[in-house]
């Protein structure tokens, strides 16, 4: 994720015009701004945990930078960054603040690329696992009725909650997966290359910035991606909900 740290002024003018439209869109519809507002913890939680799992599994492999800078930690305020946070909470998918990684520290019983693949990996994994604990925890509610003492609509929030953190959590771990250059899914994708093929894949980095950002900016990335999103999250909930006899 570091192009998103050398080069944010493009990144502010689009995530600037993304919110303005998104915006001027909540605003004049009530029930889309209570939503937004609902969508907040899920983000939250979503980024902290994707971005301590990369620290973490870097400081396991014995590379100390994020834990000497402080990201070894749950603390939201520690890990989110504002763009990353916004398109999340706008748009079903985004990034949080970068965690520094030093292959130099690495364990030398494994490759750099290996280990780097592992990094890159454990925040996607992290977002699919909390994905999975939500749909539990909605379907085991809904199930045995754990809101029921609550009135309408305050069941009918939480519920929502639960339900857009489930949401979230889902399109960071597939947003991050898309294997190109800043995004987590080209570390991964870069291990398994020929060493030719990675090589021209480091060499050439600044293109596959510039075609995210297209992908980005040009609302194809969206396309693509919510409905995938789509996809997992009906597909897991009814997975969990015939699993648990919902």
């Amino acid at each position: 994720m570091e192009f998103f740290q050398r080069d944010r002024r493009m990144l502010y003018i689009a995530i600037a015009i993304i919110a303005v439209i998104s915006l001027i869109g909540y605003m004049s519809d009530l029930t889309k701004l209570k939503y937004l507002l609902m969508g907040i913890p899920g983000v939250l939680v979503a980024i902290t945990f994707h971005e301590y799992a990369h620290a973490y599994a870097a400081y396991k492999l014995g590379d100390d930078t994020a834990k000497s800078q402080g990201r070894l930690t749950l603390n939201p305020l520690k890990h989110a960054d504002p763009l990353g946070l916004l398109m999340l909470l706008f748009l079903g998918f985004g990034w949080g603040k970068p965690v520094q990684v030093d292959a130099r520290n690495f364990n030398r019983n494994m490759s750099a690329s290996k280990a780097e693949a592992i990094v890159s990996f454990a925040g996607p994994a992290v977002n699919f696992v909390l994905a999975i604990v939500f749909s539990i925890v909605t379907a085991l509610a809904i199930k045995f009725n754990w809101l029921s003492g609550l009135n309408t609509r305050a069941e009918l929030t939480i519920l929502t909650i639960l339900e857009l953190a489930i949401s979230m959590n889902i399109g960071l771990g597939v947003f991050n997966l898309i294997p190109l250059p800043p995004l987590d899914g080209s570390k991964i994708l870069s291990h398994f290359l020929p060493y030719n093929a990675r090589e021209w894949f480091a060499n050439n980095e600044y293109l596959f910035y510039i075609v995210f950002l297209v992908l980005w900016i040009s609302g194809i990335a969206g396309t693509i991606i919510s409905p995938i999103i789509s996809i997992i999250y009906n597909g897991l909930f009814n997975l969990i909900s015939i699993i648990i006899g919902l």
